[in-house]
């Protein structure tokens, strides 16, 4: 109980610092996280020692990526200044910065295969959503119904990284599909909810996509954020201006949208979600 009012408290300084939905998400997400691997209260300073080995013990038993890192130590850091009042300079536990490197993507046959494996419709809809616009795990969880927008047929995005809001195309056979999941689940405020209600967890999410890739015979190392990664390579296959591509991603700066190819120019108005060529 003391520790949930402690995380709340957490939430409220974070939001009143003006941090961005997902972030505050992200950053609570990974401190109750972390306070319940290392079996501490989170009422009383956390020793480095403690917090260097619980980073250890994710990099090696749980291949952990250098994102999630930084999110588990900026958690850690913000509570015990925010809450907690103390310095943590846990600053040297952050991951050095890893060279921009091509990600791997899922050609459209395979993306294609991947979601024919998969009955559950609920599944099924959250896969499909993060790979028609490109969204981030973060962003999918985070949708709530009314950002739906049907009659102009794009998903709106809240509060996402870097605390800008954007619009992403909604393709046609998304659209279809959300109809029917809503139908069925009839979700009250997320988009997508968890059994007792609130937002689906990340972490099922991840199970869905690995039982898909198996089911599938799919190989290769992907996981959710493999699906935003082809979402971008798909449209420049089909000849979208990479400043569009930045624009549906969004990406602050454009050369994080190079890493992907060369620039190909087409009209934004002719520009469609690769859900709708599958």
């Amino acid at each position: 109980m003391l520790q949930r009012k402690l995380i709340q408290k957490f939430e409220r300084r974070l939001k009143a610092q003006r941090f961005s939905v997902n972030t505050i998400s992200n950053y609570s997400s990974a401190l109750k996280m972390a306070l319940k691997e290392m079996k501490q209260s989170g009422v009383k300073a956390l020793p480095l020692e403690l917090i260097e080995r619980y980073i250890n013990y994710k990099i090696t038993e749980h291949n952990i990526s250098h994102s999630y890192q930084r999110n588990i130590i900026a958690a850690l850091i913000k509570y015990h200044d925010l809450v907690l009042e103390k310095n943590l300079p846990a600053e040297y536990l952050y991951p050095k910065r890893k060279q921009n490197k091509i990600p791997d993507v899922l050609s459209q046959n395979e993306v294609r295969k991947l979601f024919s494996v998969i009955t559950n419709i609920k599944h099924k809809a959250i896969l499909q959503t993060i790979y028609s616009g490109g969204l981030r795990m973060s962003e999918v969880l985070n949708l709530k119904v009314c950002d739906i927008d049907s009659d102009r047929m794009i998903i709106k995005i809240r509060q996402s990284k870097g605390a800008k809001d954007r619009e992403v195309m909604l393709a046609e056979k998304l659209l279809s599909l959300l109809r029917e999941y809503v139908t069925e689940y009839q979700p009250k405020e997320y988009l997508f909810e968890g059994q007792k209600g609130g937002k689906y967890s990340s972490r099922s999410v991840q199970q869905i996509m690995k039982r898909a890739l198996k089911k599938s015979n799919n190989t290769k190392n992907a996981t959710v954020h493999t699906l935003r990664h082809s979402f971008a390579t798909h449209l420049l296959e089909s000849g979208t201006d990479l400043r569009y591509i930045q624009e549906f991603l969004g990406h602050q700066s454009i050369q994080t949208t190079e890493i992907y190819t060369h620039v190909t120019k087409v009209g934004k108005s002719n520009v469609k979600s690769p859900l709708d060529t599958l």
